[in-house]
């Protein structure tokens, strides 16, 4: 299945087939005024690296494979932990810590509902080191239709070792 965000316009696709058929690292399938849906297909061991969103929130749902949840107030203060499987769901609060890690044999596919919109619209990754320099680059922004926090911070990334 092949998605194209069309921007702030209505729309609608078989978002589990979408998901599960989604080999990209991150595909962004729509991005509204308020809110962004983005796909996520991250390999066996891999993760979508630890991070924080001052002024966004996320639903996140695996749709297949298995996945450890972790959240948290600090980087190193991941006081939330949870094995996540198909079906289930993640809620980040916005300035909180969070990662997902695969912890399956096979890939894990979910989907990411942003609220406001964080990332360009119609985006593509092929793998998380596309995303890591896209966002180094300063070129991963939301459209300017979007409406974003009056006092938008930048996110954080924790430093890979």
């Amino acid at each position: 299945m092949t998605r194209s965000d069309i921007g702030p316009h209505p729309d609608s696709f078989d978002l589990e087939t979408a998901t599960t058929e989604n080999t990209n690292y991150r595909t962004v399938a729509w991005s509204g005024k308020y809110l962004q849906v983005t796909l996520m297909c991250i390999p066996a061991g891999e993760s979508i690296g630890l991070e924080m969103h001052p002024d966004t929130d996320q639903f996140l749902r695996l749709d297949a494979g298995a996945g450890r949840a972790q959240i948290g107030p600090e980087k190193d203060n991941l006081v939330f932990e949870q094995d996540v499987s198909d079906g289930w769901c993640i809620l980040v609060l916005a300035g909180t810590w969070h990662n997902v890690t695969n912890i399956g044999d096979g890939p894990m596919n979910l989907y990411v509902i942003y609220a406001p919109v964080h990332h360009a619209a119609g985006n593509i990754h092929k793998t998380a080191a596309e995303a890591a320099a896209d966002e180094k680059a300063g070129t991963d922004t939301p459209p300017a239709w979007t409406q974003q926090p009056a006092s938008s911070r930048p996110d954080e990334e924790a430093s890979s070792s």
